[in-house]
């Protein structure tokens, strides 16, 4: 699978418009995410809190686990963001400066936010919490970016919409900070703003409760009303059997059959790994990468190789090269086909998912390297997915550590073989033909 489908035009000027170090911000679902993101390179993650959030079905945070998260990235220097991003309604704004007061006291670095009240209300309640202003804002242009660093805002999340050329625009006019997302799920809907949840299942996208519905499969019909050339008797519409399946009558006409692939309004997710040199030059403060829902093995390496191709770009701009093993990494954890999104022309036909959607991942993870013993080239590895004897794996870590082996002999922690490690959360030894570190990740394919 290739990143990107299209060959891009540069519309902008391609100067380095401020050549310093983004940073790097990742998703965080939970707790053991967070750890990970971090531990793989991230600079900071954003997470969400039991409340104010777009996305209540991620298993989220407790004020002690947002303490405990905060304590861990302060060890390496990185912060943590909440998202507090809905839309709110009357009965949402009760308790909503005690929230924002706890989020400052468990040492949360910034709230990232698109209802003014929130905004407003954050500002006043609680002057040491930064706000960032969220993407559901769809900020698009210089103009409302100025506002709202007028409106005392040191970041502006700028809407999936915005072009290079507009951002480079908008550094040129305003001294902001400019986050954007550079990779992840797209959303069909403008900047996110969606209803159709709404309408399907009652429950609210822009209150936490999206339900995914452009991912769903839709037929298209056609009306078969008299006047029309389809027109067919009711005779005619009993005896076929594919309107006998739907029920339609005479009034409709499918347009689908059976062996047709059904319709979905799905985008392809975002990816900008090879274009890292073109978001620094223009002057992205930071580089945001969509996923709280998605597993630990995602994180991980896609913050991984992110981390890498930033670290090399800034270390030597003028010889810097996209190194084939980052795209083939990106691959790996890619959920659906990927492109470019809107950074350097409008998404056509070609940037939507009409078949059924190609799920490019082939590979589970498998294992978490606990210890190593370098005298004997034993690893400790934590099960996560079932592996056996004879099975090729593939190790991997923070700066570019990979390789591949095959399992050989398996031991429990008392000296037991095992024919396989079965068990969640297991640990179990084996010999590894390279040196591993702790928090090191071991995956199979599926």
């Amino acid at each position: 699978m290739q990143t990107t489908t299209k060959t891009h035009v540069r519309k902008y000027s391609g100067r380095r418009n401020r050549l310093s170090k983004p940073e790097l911000l990742a998703p965080a679902g939970n707790l053991e995410k967070l750890k990970f993101a971090i531990h793989y390179g991230a600079d900071a993650v954003y997470i969400g809190g039991q409340k104010y959030g777009l996305r209540s079905n991620a298993d989220n945070f407790s004020f002690e686990e947002m303490r405990e998260g905060v304590e861990f990235a302060k060890k390496y220097g990185a912060k943590v963001f909440v998202a507090t991003n809905i839309y709110a309604h009357n009965e949402d704004l009760g308790g909503i400066e005690e929230y924002l007061r706890n989020l400052y006291n468990a040492g949360i670095s910034a709230v990232i936010v698109a209802d003014p009240v929130i905004v407003q209300t954050a500002q006043k309640a609680v002057p040491g919490l930064e706000v960032h202003l969220s993407t559901q804002q769809s900020t698009v242009n210089w103009q409302a970016v100025q506002f709202w660093k007028e409106e005392g805002l040191p970041r502006v999340v700028l809407g999936r919409e915005t072009s290079m050329e507009e951002i480079e625009e908008i550094k040129r006019h305003v001294d902001v900070e400019i986050e954007a997302f550079i990779h992840g799920a797209m959303c069909s809907s403008y900047s996110g703003r969606c209803v159709l949840s709404n309408h399907f299942t009652d429950r609210d996208s822009n209150r936490g409760g999206c339900c995914q519905s452009c991912r769903w499969k839709y037929d298209l019909f056609e009306d078969a009303r008299p006047e029309a050339e389809t027109w067919i008797s009711e005779e005619e519409a009993l005896s076929d059997p594919v309107l006998q399946k739907f029920q339609l009558g005479v009034s409709q006409l499918p347009q689908f059959t059976e062996d047709d692939n059904a319709f979905t309004m799905g985008s392809k997710d975002l990816c900008m790994i090879e274009h890292v040199p073109d978001l620094i030059d223009v002057g992205v403060d930071s580089f945001k990468i969509e996923g709280r829902m998605k597993s630990i093995h995602y994180v991980a390496t896609v913050v991984n190789v992110y981390r890498q191709a930033i670290d090399s770009y800034m270390a030597d701009p003028d010889n810097y090269v996209l190194k084939p093993e980052w795209i083939e990494e990106i691959n790996k954890a890619a959920n659906r086909p990927l492109n470019t999104g809107f950074f350097y022309d409008t998404p056509d036909h070609e940037d939507h998912i009409y078949e059924p959607e190609e799920k490019a991942a082939p590979y589970d993870f498998a294992g978490l390297v606990m210890e190593y013993d370098s005298e004997t080239g034993m690893a400790t590895v934590q099960q996560r997915n079932h592996f056996k004897p004879g099975q090729e794996v593939e190790f991997f870590g923070p700066g570019g550590t990979f390789f591949k082996q095959t399992v050989g002999t398996i031991w429990d922690e008392e000296g037991n073989e095992l024919d396989a490690a079965r068990h969640p959360l297991q640990r179990v030894k084996f010999k590894v033909d390279r040196p591993v570190s702790y928090f090191d990740m071991m995956r199979k394919k599926k």
